[in-house]
């Protein structure tokens, strides 16, 4: 089929639509174009697949040159494909329909310059929607792929080898792929992976299971094998053996707080506090998981961490702000510690309004509790003593500020 619906994101993803500055107003043109397509899905599935399809043959080509090296854009456009990949694989299309959108998207992925549909080619099989298709898709990569494979040449590089594979599993010709994967010179993993469903598919959880850790070494993500693994685990029913091996590492996200998250909605019946005192251990970086104690209401255990890591001093100082009014000992307690990093020098490009503001926090959580002049005095004692041992323009600026003793030792 050949879509005449009008889409807005058409307009936003052609040749060359975003320059080497272009990876926010590409991402927020994304998530709008998500929202088109879902919108349409509700009354037309087929219409909103074909949307999708469009899309993503469109990644390429209109984001070829952004400046791509901060992450967030791949980001976007991974969760793109996260979002509408299971329109395109449920919706009730024609075989002549969805064979068109087969072609499209596989000289999408030869035409991608950076590997933005991998997401596209792990999920081949299911986006043929029938074994059929996908042992057609097979027989026409299996050759290019094992000629690839067989090359001495390291560089030699298969196109389509996730295709193949993908197409090869959902199809059920389980030896074909062991066949192909025997050719393979290397362990690798975003290959490897549809050996690990092949006996996750006959049962073969513990065989499955040695099969993805065999594959760690030099260059292959550990993270993923590791969220691989837990995934077998806890579909297998074995959540305890799965926590113990893999949760504190295969959910570990880009904040303290959200590894956090990730691991409690995986182990909803495990102690959150238990989990955080974990995690911390674990990672040797109990400073990062400050705001997730703190958030879950765990105030002893968030200062411990403050005290023991290296928490941003001004996360400590936005947090005596924020609890001076129902937690005052430890907003006092935090604030203070937040004073005294700052004064010591941590902090990435810190101002005397950063420090001030900290000074100010600590203060009013201690008026809370009846110590302000107390408080005042000790941060005077910090400013000195950060002066006594280096002359130091942040102390300075606080002394002037509060009208403190203006010491230089």
């Amino acid at each position: 089929m050949t879509s005449k619906h009008q889409w807005s994101f058409r307009s936003h993803f052609r040749a060359s639509a975003y320059g080497w500055k272009g990876s926010s107003p590409a991402i927020q043109r994304l998530k709008e174009a998500v929202s088109e397509i879902k919108k349409v899905s509700k009354t037309d599935a087929v219409t909103a697949a074909d949307g999708a399809v469009a899309l993503f043959e469109r990644f390429w080509p209109a984001l070829q040159q952004v400046d791509s090296s901060s992450g967030a854009l791949g980001s976007a456009v991974n969760w793109t494909q996260q979002e509408l990949l299971p329109l395109v694989i449920a919706a009730p299309a024609d075989r002549k329909t969805r064979d068109k959108w087969l072609d499209r998207l596989w000289q999408a992925i030869e035409d991608d310059g950076v590997d933005y549909l991998w997401m596209v080619q792990d999920q081949w099989g299911e986006l043929c929607a029938s074994p059929a298709i996908a042992s057609q898709w097979a027989d026409r990569l299996t050759v290019a792929v094992r000629t690839a494979w067989s090359d001495p040449r390291p560089t030699t590089h298969a196109t389509g080898a996730s295709v193949c594979l993908s197409s090869l599993l959902a199809a059920g010709r389980h030896q074909d792929l062991w066949d192909l994967l025997a050719v393979e010179r290397f362990p690798f993993w975003p290959y490897r992976k549809f050996g690990v469903d092949v006996l996750i598919k006959e049962g073969r959880i513990d065989e499955a299971l040695a099969y993805a850790e065999a594959t760690r070494g030099l260059n292959q993500p550990d993270r993923s094998i590791d969220a691989a693994c837990e995934r077998i685990l806890l579909d297998a029913g074995r959540s305890a053996e799965a926590y113990q091996r893999y949760a504190l590492t295969a959910s570990e996200s880009s904040t303290g707080l959200a590894t956090f998250r990730a691991v409690c909605r995986k182990y909803p019946g495990r102690d959150p506090q238990g989990i955080l005192i974990d995690l911390a251990e674990s990672s040797h970086k109990p400073g990062l998981y400050f705001a997730a104690a703190k958030d879950a209401g765990f105030y002893d255990l968030a200062l411990r961490f403050a005290e023991q890591g290296r928490t941003d001093p001004r996360t400590l100082s936005r947090a005596a702000r924020d609890f001076a009014g129902n937690q005052p000992d430890f907003a006092f307690k935090v604030g203070r510690l937040a004073l005294e990093r700052l004064l010591q020098g941590f902090g990435y490009e810190v101002t005397s309004l950063d420090v001030l503001d900290a000074y100010r926090h600590f203060v009013a959580a201690a008026e809370r509790l009846g110590l302000g002049e107390s408080a005042k005095r000790d941060a005077i004692a910090l400013a000195n003593q950060a002066n006594a041992e280096r002359r130091d323009v942040l102390a300075e600026s606080l002394l002037r500020s509060i009208g403190g003793d203006l010491r230089l030792g």
